[in-house]
């Protein structure tokens, strides 16, 4: 009977031991990886980096006249319109209204700073968030569609401020700064690269 008592204890300090021992070698497997997931994370794009954002491309050929795509750069909505030739006749004649007709004061890459604040007459590339508290203004590009006289462009709705079909801000406005140019280049015909410029990526 004795024999048979030491028996039984031996064998349940031997499950303890073998418990104990996987119990260890688990806490210590489960350690390993919680003290490798910070220097693996280390290899990785930081989400700063992650939101410094890549280029990003857009097929201009599917961009009808009039109508504007918004695709996404460092999680910024960028507004790419094909102005129709009547669109780019009404930037013209409303400077004395804005605050900055001539960008002097607004931001965007030198090649931008023109009246039609873009490379070519056709595109307008913005980031597209107003100057004043980062809210979204709405295209409104129809002549006449917020008032007697409105030549089309873009409309804060949040606090009322307006931009004309370049971006230009009018004056009354809460924003004081016209919409933001992205650097942005066209590598052919039929594609829009922001965020990369020929000096390359910005």
């Amino acid at each position: 009977m004795a024999d048979h008592a030491v028996v039984a204890e031996d064998e349940v300090d031997l499950s303890r031991r073998k418990f104990l021992t996987r119990a260890t070698i688990a806490t210590g497997a489960v350690g390993t990886v919680l003290a490798a997931v910070p220097f693996i994370e280390s290899w990785s794009p930081s989400e700063r980096a992650r939101a410094q954002g890549a280029p990003t491309e857009l097929d201009l050929s599917k961009l009808e006249p009039g109508q504007m795509a918004t695709p996404v750069w460092r999680k910024s909505p960028i507004y790419v319109v094909r102005r129709t030739p009547d669109m780019v006749s009404r930037i013209a004649g409303h400077d004395e209204l804005l605050k900055d007709p001539k960008s002097e004061n607004s931001d965007q890459p030198p090649y931008a700073r023109n009246p039609l604040r873009s490379r070519s007459a056709e595109f307008l590339v913005l980031i597209g968030t107003c100057t004043h508290l980062g809210c979204l203004p709405k295209q409104r590009f129809s002549a006449g569609e917020l008032y007697p006289g409105w030549p089309g462009g873009f409309f804060c709705p949040c606090h009322g401020s307006r931009f004309d079909l370049a971006g230009r801000v009018f004056a009354g406005s809460p924003a004081s700064a016209n919409l933001r140019v992205p650097p942005y280049s066209y590598p052919n015909a039929r594609t829009l690269v922001i965020g990369a410029d020929e000096k390359g990526v910005a």
